[in-house]
C-alpha cells in the first residue's frame, strides 16, 4: 500500500512538473508573440516615416525645380533667330524720311559706338550664328534672387537654360545647395572660384551640374552622346552682364572623375594641346568629336561636367571653343 501511495505521489508530481513546463512554454510563446508584435509595429511605423520622408523630399525637389522653371520663365525667351539681323527692316515711310533728311543735310552723321553686348550680337549675327531671343538681366537676378549669379547658360533643345553661380568661400556649396539656400537636389550650375574667374577669360572654364533623372540641370547634355544631335546642336550660349558668348561644341565624351583644373594646366599652351590630343584619340561608343578641329592652345574653352549613371568613377564632358574672342 505504501508503495502504491508513493507511486501515486510521484505520478502527481510528474504531472505537476509537466503542467508547469507547459505553462512556462505557453508564457514564453506569449512573450515572444508580444515582442514580435511590438517589433512589427515599430517596423511599420519606421517604414511609414521613411516613406513620408521620401515623399517630402520628392515634393521639395519638385518645388525647387518649379522655382528654377519660374526663374527661367521670368526671362523673356521666345525662339531662336537663324542668323537674322537684330534690327528690323525699315518701312517705306521711314526710308523716305531718312532720304529727305539726308538730302537736306550736308553734315555727315557719325554712328555712335555700340556697347559690348550689342557689339557681340552684331559680330555673331554677321557671322551667321543663330542668336536666341533671350533677354537676361544679371544685375536684376543678383538683386532679386541670389547675388552669386554671374551668368546664364542656354543650349537649344535641351533643358539647359539656367543661371550660373559661384560661391565666394565654398567651391562645392552649389553642389549641395539650391539657388534659394536650401540644402539638397537639384543644386545649381556653378563654377569654382579657386580655379575660374567669372568673366570666362580662363583657358578652360568648367561648369558643373547634377545629372538629374528628369533631365534637368546637366542631365540633358547626355543628348550629345547621339551623333546626329551633336552635329545639329553646335552652340552653347553664355550670357554675361557685358556680352553674349557663343561656344562651338567640338567634343563630348566620357572621362575619369579627376579634377580637370587641378590636374591639368590649361593656361600652358603645350599642356592644353597635349590634353586635347590625348582625349580626341580616345574613341568610345558615347564619344563625339569634330574631326577637323585644330586647337593651338591659345583658345578659350568651356567644359560642362556631369555624372554618368552607374559609373561613379566617370564624368561626362561636353566642351566648346569660344567663337567671339575679344
Amino acid at each position: 500500500m505504501e508503495q502504491d501511495n508513493q507511486d501515486y505521489k510521484e505520478n502527481q508530481d510528474s504531472k505537476e512538473n509537466i503542467n508547469h513546463i507547459n505553462t512556462n512554454n505557453s508564457n514564453n510563446n506569449d512573450a515572444k508573440r508580444k515582442i514580435w508584435g511590438i517589433l512589427s509595429v515599430v517596423f511599420a511605423i519606421g517604414a511609414l516615416v521613411c516613406i513620408g520622408i521620401l515623399i517630402k523630399m520628392s515634393i521639395d525637389q519638385k518645388n525647387r525645380a518649379e522655382d528654377m522653371s519660374n526663374l527661367v520663365k521670368s526671362t523673356e525667351y521666345s525662339s531662336v533667330i537663324d542668323g537674322e539681323p537684330i534690327s528690323s527692316e525699315p518701312t517705306e515711310e521711314s526710308k523716305t524720311s531718312v532720304e529727305t533728311e539726308t538730302q537736306s543735310e550736308e553734315t555727315q552723321t557719325v554712328e555712335e559706338p555700340l556697347d559690348p553686348f550689342e557689339e557681340s550680337i552684331r559680330f555673331l549675327t554677321e557671322s551667321g550664328i543663330p542668336i536666341p531671343e533671350l533677354e537676361v538681366d544679371i544685375a536684376a537676378l543678383q538683386e532679386s534672387t541670389n547675388p552669386d549669379i554671374y551668368a546664364w547658360i542656354y543650349i537649344p533643345d535641351t533643358k539647359v537654360n539656367y543661371p550660373v553661380l559661384q560661391h565666394q568661400t565654398d567651391d562645392s556649396y552649389y553642389l549641395n545647395y539650391n539657388i534659394d539656400g536650401t540644402k539638397g537636389y537639384p543644386g545649381c550650375i556653378y563654377s569654382e572660384k579657386k580655379y575660374n574667374s567669372k568673366d570666362f577669360s580662363d583657358s578652360n572654364t568648367v561648369l558643373y551640374g547634377h545629372n538629374m533623372k528628369n533631365g534637368t540641370m546637366f542631365g540633358s547634355i547626355h543628348k550629345y552622346e547621339d551623333r546626329q544631335f551633336f552635329e545639329e546642336h553646335p552652340y552653347i550660349y553664355v550670357y554675361t552682364p557685358e556680352r553674349l558668348l557663343v561656344y562651338h561644341v567640338f567634343a563630348a565624351y566620357e572621362h575619369g572623375n579627376e579634377h580637370l583644373l587641378y590636374n591639368h594646366n590649361f593656361s600652358d599652351s603645350e599642356s592644353f594641346r597635349w590634353y586635347f590630343e590625348d582625349v580626341m584619340t580616345e574613341r568610345s561608343m558615347n564619344s563625339n568629336f569634330l574631326e577637323d578641329i585644330e586647337l593651338t592652345g591659345e583658345e578659350k574653352i568651356i567644359t560642362l561636367s556631369t555624372c554618368i549613371n552607374n559609373k561613379p568613377t566617370k564624368r561626362y564632358l561636353v566642351q566648346g571653343v569660344l567663337l567671339n574672342e575679344e
